[in-house]
């Protein structure tokens, strides 16, 4: 999804930098930027660790200039009960989702106060209101973002800040974390249907970058489960509890020794799409609500990079 979305601002002739953990993304997506728009950044960086997001930030102004709109889009997992994850997985996994947002957020504004302008965006999820099963760490992580993102926000406009945050709260997309990320489940992992390709969500992070609103959701996918967990809270529980694990898993036994990117990125470039591209929807009439006003935007073709700590840093021209 980052990487559909660093393509997306890229053909709008947006300078871009790319900040992840693995160096082979890293180069096919540097490439990708250089066709693109002329020219593009990549930068190794675990957005786990604070000092290595502000090094890189200033290298990004310093190659690119200043930095207009900051991305944080990172993300990794574990699929299990929470009494199956270890302590240090579930806290690698807020580092990561939770914290590794955050450090992005504090870099961002950093840079942004002192020029009164600029736009964060959080990429988030229809779990940062609903938790489900064999998720605990990663909805624990996109609750905690939006509330962080709901008092800097507010932060922001005590001060008359001409610095916008806005969060995008995305459906389940067909990106190759699935196959990336731990799982201790007997069957291999998937998105809990429908499943959206990750062009649908670069596209609404590119409109939400341009047009600032508080919040998008994004597909009326996210629609019915943001609102569902309003009005119906106990029977989503009960109705989890009944459907939560099989419609995370796919009729394919998974491999023991499953190699995953918890701790370290894997090898190799895996562009944006995951398995599911039979079954993934490529287009979405109603992309999301913005203050209760119907937000729609349109898909359009690109690929992905999936890197579990994928920060996007994004300068327009």
């Amino acid at each position: 999804m980052g990487r559909a979305t660093a393509r997306a601002f890229a053909r709008r002739g947006a300078l871009v930098a790319v900040l992840a953990r693995g160096t082979d993304g890293l180069e096919a997506t540097r490439r990708e930027l250089v066709e693109l728009a002329g020219r593009g950044l990549a930068l190794e960086c675990d957005v786990a660790d604070r000092d290595a997001v502000d090094a890189a930030a200033d290298v990004v102004e310093g190659e690119l200039g200043p930095i207009d709109v900051w991305v944080n889009n990172a993300m990794t997992g574990v699929f299990a009960p929470f009494w199956e994850v270890e302590p240090d997985e579930f806290e690698r996994v807020l580092d990561v989702v939770f914290l590794g947002q955050v450090n992005g957020t504090r870099t961002a504004l950093r840079l942004m106060r002192a020029r009164d302008a600029g736009v964060v965006i959080e990429v988030g999820s229809a779990l940062a209101y609903r938790g489900i099963p064999l998720q605990s760490a990663y909805c624990s992580a996109k609750h905690a973002m939006k509330g962080f993102s709901e008092s800097v926000r507010s932060e922001l406009l005590h001060d008359r800040s001409g610095v916008s945050l806005c969060m995008v709260q995305l459906p389940a997309m067909n990106t190759p974390q699935f196959r990336q990320v731990r799982s201790k489940m007997p069957r291999r992992s998937q998105p809990v249907p429908p499943i959206f390709q990750p062009e649908i969500a670069a596209e609404a992070i590119v409109s939400a970058a341009l047009r600032r609103p508080r919040q998008v959701w994004v597909t009326m996918a996210t629609v019915r489960t943001i609102l569902g967990s309003f009005v119906i809270p106990g029977l989503l529980d009960r109705y989890l509890a009944a459907t939560g694990y099989s419609s995370q898993m796919v009729d394919e036994p998974e491999p023991a020794d499953a190699p995953d990117n918890l701790f370290s990125p894997l090898p190799g470039d895996r562009g944006a799409h995951g398995v599911f591209d039979s079954r993934a929807k490529r287009f979405s009439v109603h992309d999301g609500t913005r203050a209760g006003v119907p937000v729609v935007a349109a898909a359009a073709g690109a690929l992905a990079l999936g890197t579990a700590t994928a920060l996007r840093v994004v300068r327009h021209r």
